[in-house]
């Protein structure tokens, strides 16, 4: 809570697709990334930390609201596919509460710079969920002009499309020049920066100060940008004494994919599975005035939240009307080192399929980690605090274990539903009768110019 203190600004990078083993501070020996492992000597490192999906519609739509994509209808785009492509039809519904809506009701200024991929309808658009402005992409970097019947991919700011098919070279420098002019803009009244990075999600692409400077080709290349990104941003709060008082989270919507450089080790699995890869990320927060330094946590939290723990701390009350899955992990936050979080399970689906269950340090796959049809698969059982690349199957070692884990598999399955079976507590999705693609107008309002390296 705030009482006693200033209310923190808040900046949340999400990354797109990078791995839990992609940056210096989680093991990565080809990335150099120095100004995020600095968040990490300055704040806290949380180990242990989950999304809800292994692809970014349903991973982000629970950032936004606390909820499990199930339970809003986020869980697949209507079409058995996991993401919304462009003139989807759904988004995230209207009368769902984001962080955004309940910073702006603290009397915060809010902003989402980059990508949103939560409906591209103007409906769902970011600036009708909270969000005072926005200047990025609508939804992935692969879907625009060369892909199916896509249009071009287009950048927005808030509701107009400026540039179609913009130079993805420059989207990290932009999207870094944006955030730190928002900064400078709003100084003297606490802020929300929403930074969504595109990368490194393929395709990839790195301005020309950092193609071809990192062993690991065009995918370390991306993210040493993000990390370059990290430091320009600290560095314009420390400029303008804002550093102590500002929250910076730090994570990514998913695991790092397999087939352009990621990594995910010592986890196993890759974006898209229910694997630990697939659905475990990095996830660092630093808050001078109020996180101690250095701390690591291997307590259990998740994106899911993200959203009640920041209302917490601005003193912000939840919505009552409604169920969200999220908790306050703000003790966390303050002692590290020996509060406890209040989340001891994580669900995790494929689409519309429960796959697995974690409660405390045991994972139970009840279903394939892609959920394909298998009449002959057999639960499996993993101790995720002696084995957490989930090598070998403690089944008949943990029979009590076991059972205690179904129990809350059949409550999730009342509760959030499973496959064709629906749950009690579900709301539906966003969805317009008549979907229409976003066009193109004349502008002459461009981003703002990109500052340079300090």
């Amino acid at each position: 809570m705030t009482s006693g203190r200033e209310k923190p600004n808040i900046i949340l990078i999400n990354c797109d697709d990078l791995g839990y083993g992609d940056i210096g501070c989680m093991g990565s020996r080809k990335h150099r990334t120095p100004n995020i492992d600095q968040l990490s000597v300055d704040g806290l490192t949380l180990t242990d930390f989950y999304v809800t999906s292994g692809v970014c519609t349903p991973s982000r739509s629970s950032l936004m609201t606390g909820c499990y994509p199930k339970r809003i209808g986020m869980h697949t785009n209507g079409e058995n596919k996991w993401v919304l492509f462009p003139g989807n039809r759904r988004g995230l519904h209207p009368g769902e509460v984001t962080i955004a809506e309940q910073l702006k009701h603290a009397g915060y200024a809010t902003a989402i710079i980059g990508k949103w991929h939560l409906g591209d309808q103007p409906e769902f658009l970011p600036t009708r969920q909270g969000f005072d402005t926005w200047f990025g992409i609508p939804y992935s970097n692969d879907m625009g002009i060369g892909r199916r019947d896509y249009p071009p991919l287009p950048l927005m700011r808030n509701e107009q499309v400026i540039e179609e098919e913009p130079d993805q070279t420059q989207l990290t420098k932009r999207y870094t020049a944006e955030t730190v002019g928002f900064i400078e803009a709003n100084k003297d009244r606490p802020f929300f920066v929403y930074l969504p990075h595109t990368f490194p999600h393929a395709p990839l692409h790195a301005s020309e100060d950092f193609k071809g400077k990192s062993e690991n080709g065009i995918y370390g290349d991306a993210v040493e940008e993000i990390d370059w990104s990290v430091g320009q941003i600290v560095h314009a709060l420390r400029q303008r004494n804002l550093e102590e008082n500002t929250l910076v989270i730090f994570t990514s919507d998913n695991g790092a994919s397999q087939r352009w450089g990621g990594r995910n080790l010592p986890l196993k699995g890759f974006k898209g599975s229910t694997w630990e890869g697939g659905m475990r990320v990095p996830c660092i927060m630093k808050w001078p005035a109020a996180i101690p330094a250095g701390t690591v946590s291997r307590e259990i939290v998740s994106s899911l939240d993200i959203m009640p723990t920041i209302s917490a701390l601005v003193d912000q009350p939840l919505p009552d009307d409604r169920k969200i899955d999220g908790y306050d992990v703000s003790a966390l936050l303050h002692n590290p080192l020996e509060a406890e979080s209040p989340r001891q399970t994580m669900f995790y689906y494929y689409r519309e399929h429960l796959c697995a269950v974690r409660h405390e340090n045991f994972k139970l796959h009840v279903r394939p980690a892609r959920a394909r049809a298998d009449r002959n698969f057999e639960p499996q059982l993993y101790n995720l605090a002696n084995d957490i690349g989930e090598t070998r199957s403690v089944v008949q070692e943990e029979p009590e274990v076991m059972t205690e884990l179904m129990i809350l598999v059949e409550e999730c399955r009342r509760d959030l539903g499973d496959g064709d079976q629906p749950g009690q507590h579900t709301r539906p999705p966003g969805q317009v009768d008549q979907p229409r693609t976003l066009t193109p107008r004349p502008s002459t309002d461009q981003a703002q110019p990109e500052t340079k390296s300090n």
